[in-house]
C-alpha cells in the first residue's frame, strides 16, 4: 500500500470515482481540496453551507453520481440542514464536516457544540472518521451506502474542526469500487412469481393506472415504463419527480397527481380499479393526503426498497426490485396479446382534454402584470431538447406541474422535495454536472431570495446556468409577505458578474430566453408576474377536503 497523507488520498479517492466537482465552505481540508484541484477536479467555494448542500444534491440528481459538500464544525449543523430536501428526495449527497477532538470536548472550546445527533434525521448513515487509517473503509462505505438501494445522503464527520485528521500520513490502499460511482448501484430483480401476478392483475383491470415516481428516473426505466404501458394499454400519471419521462404529448400520459398536479390525473386515479405504483412512496404529496387512491383500492407496487412496499396502501402484489430490470420482467411476460380498453381510454383522454381547453386561455393570456400560467406555458415551449429544468417548491412546482408542458427529446425536471430556496443552488450544481447541456432554473422572488449570494459563485466558477424568477414581489399564500418593489434582480445579477434581463409583458419571455442561454455567462430572468393569482390545488373527489 502507498504511504500518502489522508489528503492525498481524498484527492485520489474522488478522481476515483468520477467525481468531476466539489462544493464547499471555507475552511475545511484545506490540504485535501488543493491536491483535488491539482487532479482537475473542480472545487467550488459557496456562500453558505445549505447552498453547498444543495449544489451536490442537484450535482447528484443531474449526473447519477454522488455529490460531494464539506465544510468546517462550526457550519455543520448548516449543512445538515442542506441534506434534508436529498433525503426527502432519495438524493446521494456525501456530506463531509470537521469535528471535535477528544482533548477540547465538554469544555466550552471554541465553536464546539454536540450536533452529530442533528445528522441521524437527515442521512443513511453517519460515521465518525478519528483515524487517518479509518478514512479509506469508511469513504468506501459512504459510496456503497449512498447509491444502494434507495440513494441518499451520508455524512462523515472528520476529527479536528477543519478536518485535520486528514493530514496525517498512513499506508492507505488506493482501492475504489467502480460499482458505487453511479447509482443505482444494484439492480435486483423481481420474484417471478410476483411478476407474473402483477401482469395478470393488470390484464384482468377494467381501468388499471401507472403512477410513477423519482425511483424510475434513477433507475432510467423511461422506456420500459413507456412500453408496458403500450403493451397493456395502460395510463400514466407522473409524479413531480417523474415529471419528464414521459413526453406530455404521449397518448397514455394523464399527468401530474397529488396535490400538485393536474386535476384530470387526479381524476384518472381517482377513478381506476387498479393503482400500480412503480418507484413511488406512495406518499401524502403524490396521493393528495392518501385521499387518491381511496382507500381500499387495490394496489400493486415495485419498489427497490423492500421496507416502502406497502407502507401506505396494502399491496395486492409487492414487487421487490429494480424499476429497469423489473419492468422488462414484466414486458416479457405480457407478451404481445393485445388488452382493449377503449372506454377506460377514451375517458382519461377526454379528461386530459377538457383540462388543457380549461387551462389554455390563462396560459395564453397577455395580461400584464404576466400570468404565471403564461410564463409556465412559454417556458416549456422554449425549453431546448437535452434540457435540464430545475423547479423550486410550491408554486414554481405547481405552475409547471400544471400549465407546462414538456415535449422534447432528451429533457429532464428536477424538482425540490419542499425546501424553499433550493432551486438555485441545484441549478448551478446541476450545472456543474452536466457541462455545455442547458439547465435552466425556476423559482419565485421568495425562493430566490434564499441564496442570491451564489450568484457571484456562478459567475466565479463560470456556471452558465439560466435562473428564471416569477417575480411577484410576495411570498405566495402569505398576505402579508409583500417584498420590496424596487429590487430589480436583473440589475442584482448584473452587478454580481452574470447577465440580467427583466420581461414585463408576455410577448418577451422566449426573447430574454433565448439571449440569457446566448449569454455566454450565468443569466437570470426576471419575470415580473401578477401577485393575486394562485394556483389551484389538487382536486378530490366531492365530499372530501384537499390538504
Amino acid at each position: 500500500m502507498p504511504r500518502m497523507t489522508g489528503s492525498r488520498y481524498f484527492a485520489e479517492a474522488m478522481r476515483g470515482y468520477g467525481v468531476t466537482s466539489i462544493f464547499y465552505v471555507n475552511s475545511i481540508a484545506r490540504a485535501a481540496l488543493e491536491e483535488a484541484g491539482k487532479l482537475g477536479i473542480g472545487t467550488i467555494v459557496t456562500h453558505g453551507e445549505k447552498a453547498a448542500a444543495y449544489m451536490a444534491d442537484g450535482y447528484a440528481r443531474a449526473r447519477h453520481r454522488p455529490g460531494i459538500c464539506l465544510c468546517q464544525d462550526i457550519g455543520s449543523t448548516n449543512l445538515a440542514a442542506g441534506l434534508r430536501d436529498a433525503r426527502m428526495s432519495g438524493s446521494p449527497v456525501i456530506a463531509i464536516s470537521g469535528g471535535q477532538n477528544d482533548e477540547p470536548r465538554y469544555r466550552h472550546a471554541y465553536q464546539n457544540a454536540e450536533d452529530n445527533s442533528a445528522w441521524e434525521g437527515v442521512t443513511k448513515a453517519n460515521f465518525c472518521v478519528n483515524t487517518v487509517k479509518r478514512f479509506p473503509d469508511l469513504l468506501r462505505q459512504a459510496f456503497r451506502t449512498a447509491t444502494s438501494g434507495a440513494p441518499g445522503p451520508v455524512h462523515l464527520e472528520l476529527r479536528g474542526n477543519a478536518g485535520q485528521v486528514l493530514d496525517a500520513e498512513a499506508d492507505l490502499p488506493l482501492v475504489f469500487e467502480k460499482r458505487f460511482a453511479r447509482f443505482p448501484a444494484f439492480r435486483p430483480l423481481a420474484e417471478p412469481e410476483a411478476v407474473k401476478a402483477a401482469v395478470d392483475a393488470l390484464r384482468k383491470a377494467a381501468k388499471p393506472i401507472i403512477v410513477v415516481g423519482g425511483g424510475a428516473v434513477k433507475s432510467g426505466a423511461g422506456a420500459e415504463l413507456i412500453r408496458l404501458a403500450e403493451t397493456l394499454q395502460v395510463p400514466i400519471a407522473t409524479s413531480l419527480h417523474a415529471r419528464a419521462l414521459v413526453s406530455d404529448d404521449h397518448a397514455l400520459n394523464v399527468g401530474v397527481p397529488g396535490s400538485y398536479s393536474r386535476w384530470c390525473a387526479n381524476q384518472a386515479v381517482a377513478a381506476a380499479d387498479l393503482v400500480f405504483f412503480i418507484g413511488s412512496h406512495a406518499g401524502g404529496q403524490v396521493t393528495n393526503g392518501w385521499q387518491i387512491p381511496k382507500a381500499g383500492t387495490p394496489v400493486i407496487q415495485l419498489d427497490i426498497d423492500p421496507d416502502e412496499l406497502g407502507r401506505n396502501y396494502p399491496n395486492i402484489v409487492s414487487l421487490h426490485g429494480d424499476a429497469k430490470v423489473a419492468l422488462r420482467q414484466m414486458i416479457d411476460a405480457a407478451g404481445n396479446g393485445p388488452s382493449r380498453r377503449a372506454e377506460w381510454l377514451e375517458q382519461v383522454r377526454s379528461q386530459v382534454a377538457d383540462f388543457w381547453k380549461e387551462s389554455d386561455p390563462l396560459r395564453t393570456s397577455d395580461a400584464v402584470p404576466i400570468r404565471p400560467e403564461r410564463i409556465a406555458k412559454e417556458l416549456g415551449e422554449w425549453l431546448p431538447s437535452g434540457a435540464t429544468l430545475v423547479v423550486d417548491t410550491f408554486h414554481a412546482a405547481i405552475w409547471t406541474a400544471q400549465m407546462s408542458k414538456l415535449t422534447k427529446p432528451g429533457q429532464r425536471y428536477l424538482r425540490c422535495g419542499g425546501s424553499l430556496g433550493w432551486s438555485f443552488p441545484a441549478t448551478l450544481g446541476a450545472k456543474a454536472a452536466l457541462g455545455d447541456e442547458p439547465v435552466i432554473g425556476f423559482c419565485g422572488d421568495a425562493g430566490f431570495y434564499y441564496h442570491m449570494a451564489e450568484l457571484e459563485t456562478a459567475a466565479r466558477a463560470k456556471l452558465n446556468a439560466v435562473m428564471v424568477v416569477n417575480n411577484n414581489h410576495s411570498g405566495g399564500v402569505i398576505e402579508d409577505a409583500r417584498f420590496e418593489r424596487e429590487v430589480n434582480f436583473a440589475k442584482v445579477a448584473e452587478s454580481m458578474g452574470c447577465a440580467g434581463f427583466r420581461v414585463e409583458k408576455p410577448a418577451g419571455v422566449k426573447g430574454a430566453l433565448d439571449k440569457a442561454l446566448a449569454a455566454g455567462r450565468p443569466a437570470v430572468v426576471e419575470i415580473l408576474s401578477d401577485a393575486a393569482i394562485r394556483a389551484k390545488r389538487g382536486w378530490v373527489p366531492s365530499g372530501v377536503s384537499g390538504e
